[in-house]
């Protein structure tokens, strides 16, 4: 079930971006689809969200959206390297204005000392500009950690629209 807080912001996204004539797509990895789904959720989202793309193995990066293997293999998937590519690539690959991507470690296992569980990175592409990324180390378990990745997703998009 999706919180009434991420509901209210992914409203609040869609009119923003609706105001502005801005389409967006997603390209989600540890969020495994939850952005869009949270987006989804509300009634006429898809005047906004132009696709989303679920590229929860290296392979579909690669292949979905046109991740460099080389760059999974010298930085590993959960890099803001790699989340710069996806974010990119969700541009590239749609008719989007903008593209946030998500990829992270959401636990309860798979963490190591320079990627603990927590640890999610973002980035954001604007059609035309150089995408930026950054990264969080949000707590608890994995629902709240994909909660927080999602809440996080949506106030990035709000900063640049």
């Amino acid at each position: 079930m999706i919180p009434d807080s991420l509901l209210t912001e992914a409203e609040a996204l869609l009119d923003a971006c609706r105001s502005k004539g801005i389409r967006l797509a997603t390209v989600e990895s540890c969020t495994g689809g939850l952005i869009a789904a949270t987006l989804t959720a509300i009634a006429a989202s898809s005047d906004v969200l132009e696709r989303a793309f679920v590229t929860y193995s290296n392979e579909a990066k690669h292949e979905l959206v046109g991740v460099p293997m080389d760059l999974i293999q010298a930085h590993g998937a959960v890099s803001q390297e790699v989340a710069r590519a996806m974010a990119t690539g969700g541009v590239t690959h749609s008719r989007a204005t903008i593209a946030v991507s998500v990829t992270g470690v959401a636990g309860p296992g798979g963490g190591t000392a320079t990627k603990p569980v927590g640890l999610v990175c973002f980035g954001l592409a604007y059609r035309g500009e150089t995408t930026v990324s950054t990264q969080e180390i949000f707590p608890g378990d994995r629902t709240a950690i994909r909660a927080a990745a999602v809440a996080k997703a949506f106030a990035l998009i709000r900063e640049k629209v």
